[in-house]
């Protein structure tokens, strides 16, 4: 099994919605050789000491991940970007909410593979605990960009609920077409390079 990036971004956002956050951000920013990614939530906040305790493995505050035994979301995190020479921050305030930024670069060996972002940002928006969620999504290359955004709040005023199979289908064939409008731009961009060729086996993984 591998942890993909896609698996670091649900597990960060849900932090955000246990959080009693009601107003959640997901930015991810991709060019050829960065994925950065911007989790900002107006939830509970942390002070300084908890921000310490989170980053170690088997810290849990016994709240936030009731049914888990162990906070392993950041520290895994930390540990991913750590291995592709990435970047890695974490800023909180009691009562004004989180922030968490992290930086993967996808040109290391060691990067871990992108996963499927349709199927990632479904999860997010259907997700009970989500209130207002919203995702901006750009990618940058030599031959352009391009970027989509997803405001729950708006979805749901046009495809429903986001809970019935009808409207999740809906939602991901919407989410695909923003995926598929960027296709464009990595796919010629890094065609007959060692950047393309590594993208594509990411994304089949």
């Amino acid at each position: 099994m591998h942890i993909c990036i896609g698996d670091f971004l649900l597990d960060i956002v849900q932090n955000s919605f246990e959080a009693n956050s009601t107003k959640v951000g997901l930015t991810i920013r991709q060019t050829e050789q960065w994925f950065d990614c911007l989790v900002q939530d107006n939830g509970k906040g942390m002070d300084a000491e908890v921000q310490k305790r989170v980053l170690d493995p088997f810290y849990t505050d016994g709240e936030k991940h009731a049914k888990r035994k162990v906070g392993l979301g950041l520290p895994f995190l930390v540990q991913a970007c750590e291995a592709c020479e990435g970047r890695f921050s974490l800023h909180s305030e009691v009562g004004s909410g989180t922030e968490v930024a992290f930086s993967f670069n996808l040109q290391h060996v060691d990067a871990p593979p992108i996963g499927d972002l349709v199927s990632t940002f479904v999860l997010l928006l259907s997700h009970p605990s989500a209130k207002q969620l919203v995702i901006k999504r750009s990618l940058e290359t030599a031959k352009g960009t391009g970027d989509y955004t997803l405001d729950k709040e708006e979805l749901e005023d046009i495809l429903g609920g986001l809970e019935t199979a009808g409207e999740l289908n809906l939602l991901r064939q919407y989410i695909a077409s923003g995926e598929q409008e960027l296709m464009q731009y990595y796919q010629e961009a890094f065609l007959h390079t060692d950047e393309h060729m590594k993208f594509s086996k990411q994304q089949e993984r």
